[in-house]
């Protein structure tokens, strides 16, 4: 039976050949694209469930890329680049890729986290009849992955809605950052992220939310919570 189709959009042929090489032996249908135009037409044909982006291919690079697919899809993104500054990865993550790897990478941990995206999208797909979740003029949608404030649609990238659900979900508890971390990365990964990118999603969480922002609390050296009254 055919497998999720994963799109590569890399100009370095030789990573090409290996990510496709790995990802077929996984049964993935894979598609790849050498330059960021190409990736996008490539992209709007065949639809594919992921997409493996390198940050530095010509003619779109990634961020142009990533900020299209954006405008069009929820289809999760795993960016891949040479460069390690954090200046790039949290424009990365602001733009709404979901994962962020740098080169040299372990074919084996890029198979792990494709499969952990994977498997959050369908965990989402297969939610039967989920409730909307309703804080004051705040509505999250679960089963149809939406928000809105005050009946306005607000759009948040994967993370981002992870973040405000697992919030509504607390019931006004505190979280700890590393309960967050472990909610929405998993275990196995939860060690790997530094706790500021936390802070990063909660901040343009806020900015999107408008007038129900100030909902979202910081407990002093613990993490965050969910005003409900």
């Amino acid at each position: 039976m055919a497998h999720e189709k994963i799109l590569v959009v890399e100009d370095e042929k030789d990573i090409v050949r290996l990510l496709k090489y790995n990802l077929e032996k996984e049964d993935y249908r894979v598609f790849s694209a050498h330059d960021g135009e190409a990736g996008l037409a490539l992209f709007r044909k065949e639809r594919p469930d992921l997409v493996m982006l390198d940050v530095m291919v010509p003619k779109l690079d990634g961020f142009g890329f990533l900020k299209a697919v954006r405008q069009e899809a929820k289809t999760p993104v795993m960016m891949l680049t040479a460069r390690k500054e954090e200046v790039d990865r949290v424009l990365g993550l602001e733009l709404g890729a979901d994962d962020y790897v740098t080169k040299p990478f372990s074919v084996r941990e890029v198979l792990a986290r494709i499969k952990a995206i994977l498997r959050r999208v369908g965990d989402r797909g297969q939610s039967p009849a989920s409730p909307v979740l309703r804080v004051g003029e705040l509505e999250v949608d679960v089963e149809r992955y939406e928000t809105r404030v005050k009946g306005r649609a607000v759009a948040l990238t994967s993370k981002e809605f992870e973040f405000l659900k697992c919030l509504i979900q607390a019931g006004g508890r505190a979280l700890s950052r590393d309960q967050l971390l472990e909610k929405i990365w998993g275990y196995d990964r939860s060690m790997e992220i530094d706790t500021r990118t936390i802070d990063q999603h909660i901040a343009r969480l806020r900015d999107k939310l408008g007038p129900e922002a100030g909902r979202i609390l910081t407990v002093k050296n613990v993490g965050y919570r969910l005003k409900l009254d």
